[in-house]
């Protein structure tokens, strides 16, 4: 059956249907199976599919928490889920099927959640788009001629099209944001460690890697990271506690802030036009709202040292990984095995020396120090989450661009994201405009380490004053 209620309620408010008993939760899985059914052919987002558990889930007696019967999609990287297959997008992972639930799908599972499959990512969760070749391309709702970003690029069309309200996605490098962005949606990247990665966490990259939700609503954001966002008991580096609920702060104004803005990158491109008319009118609007925006031309941040430093640490990091994949796997990974992008990764990792490795580390805790020390000076900092919009399938091609050309094309299109993975604070990406062409433009956010409180109370405000929640884009319901 199909219902008004899908398109326009979140998943908070579908929740509530279900707890009046509107609607029931199979009636939920069904609507979201038909749209998957609908729109998959023309978006490949969704590349595993678990109907039969899921109608059987929504059947049972379901927990009662925030997001009760809501049909939910997990991304295919990182993320065990018992008895479903985990690919991380490659070739090499053919056949692998995760042997249990890691705590984040358990808590996915407790907020009453209904998991109804995997979504697509490029391989390895490298590249800033979902464009490989095992899981194929997966492509952006707005204009199915474009990426739908990466590396949850297959989260972000799918909630972007209506199949779900919300999706599981993950942040190494922007993974969540650019995507987030690009496909008109809420992305957060929580401050390192406040949503767990155990049991099997291996550090997850060092700590750059971060999971949370990519949602149409920020209360969906905030409802998820409520229910999800308290650290393991044996977590190592857990961060400081939240003062209230992050439902609260978006109910509570944020005040006057001092917001600085910039759109300053390490590659030194300026921004496309309509990223810039974009930019500016958030500034613009912020400042109608009452804050105080400060001008910074440069942050005073050697950008391309802390990426050559960032780069040795994930090169290390990606071929241990791939250590321990060949150690479950049983066998080496070869070259066929890998896209080029991959590959190449991995031979770089491996070539690595300790020094190298050492400086890395070294490096990038002295320069997040710095980074971070930025903040004595003001609440918040807005940049643009990419260069440009959402660019061209093929443009950003990690099977058939040389590794390293493709690395000077996507520093022509990424660049502000990374840095706060490495320093581990808490940014957001909110779709506060739209090109010429129709294709969402993103508005990043950055707050101190652990402040999501001021991100959530400034997002909603946001929300409010310039509400993005019933622009569709032309692949939708």
């Amino acid at each position: 059956m199909g219902f008004a209620e899908y398109d326009h309620y979140d998943g908070l408010g579908l929740a509530h249907l279900v707890r009046q008993r509107a609607v029931s939760p199979l009636e939920l899985v069904e609507e979201a199976v038909a749209r998957i059914e609908r729109h998959n052919p023309k978006l490949n987002a969704v590349v595993y599919k678990a109907y039969d558990e899921a109608h059987k889930t929504a059947q049972g007696k379901l927990p009662d928490g925030p997001f009760k019967g809501v049909p939910f999609l997990i991304k295919d990287i990182g993320m065990p889920v018992k008895g479903w297959p985990m690919t991380n997008g490659s070739a090499y992972l053919r056949g692998y099927v995760s042997p249990d639930d890691c705590e984040l799908t358990r808590r996915y599972r407790a907020s009453g959640a209904v998991l109804v499959g995997k979504t697509n990512t490029p391989e390895f969760g490298i590249p800033g788009t979902t464009e490989g070749r095992f899981l194929g391309i997966c492509r952006n709702p707005w204009n199915p001629d474009h990426s739908s970003g990466g590396s949850s690029g297959g989260a972000a069309a799918a909630v972007a099209s209506g199949m779900v309200p919300l999706a599981h996605g993950s942040d190494g490098l922007g993974s969540i944001r650019i995507p987030s962005a690009q496909c008109g949606l809420v992305g957060l990247k929580p401050t390192q460690f406040r949503n767990p990665g155990g049991p099997d966490d291996r550090g997850r990259a060092h700590g750059f890697i971060l999971d949370h939700v990519l949602t149409r609503s920020v209360r969906d954001c905030a409802a998820m990271l409520d229910w999800t966002g308290t650290p393991e008991d044996d977590s190592p580096y857990p961060p400081p506690q939240k003062a209230r609920g992050y439902m609260e702060e978006i109910e509570t104004a944020p005040g006057r802030l001092n917001i600085a803005f910039t759109t300053e990158n390490p590659s030194g491109t300026p921004l496309s036009a309509d990223v810039q008319r974009v930019f500016d009118e958030t500034v613009k609007l912020l400042g109608e709202l009452g804050h105080t925006m400060i001008e910074k031309r440069s942050l005073g941040v050697d950008w391309r040292k802390l990426y050559r430093a960032q780069g040795c640490v994930s090169g290390a990091m990606f071929a241990a990984s791939m250590a321990e994949w060949k150690a479950v796997l049983g066998r080496d990974p070869k070259e066929d095995d890998l896209e080029p992008l991959a590959w190449a990764s991995y031979r770089a990792g491996q070539a690595l020396s300790s020094e190298q490795i050492g400086w890395g580390l070294q490096t990038l805790r002295l320069m997040s120090r710095q980074i971070i020390g930025l903040w004595r000076e003001f609440d918040v900092l807005l940049t643009p989450v990419t260069i440009t919009p959402a660019p061209p399938i093929g443009h950003l091609d990690p099977v058939h661009v040389e590794p390293r050309e493709f690395n000077r094309r996507q520093a022509r299109v990424f660049g502000y994201t990374p840095p706060f993975n490495i320093t581990g604070q808490p940014s957001m990406s909110l779709p506060l405009g739209w090109s010429a062409d129709n294709l969402p433009i993103g508005m990043m956010f950055t707050t101190r380490y652990s402040d999501e409180a001021t991100l959530f109370r400034l997002a909603a405000q946001l929300e409010q004053a310039r509400p993005w929640r019933e622009k569709r884009p032309p692949i939708w319901g």
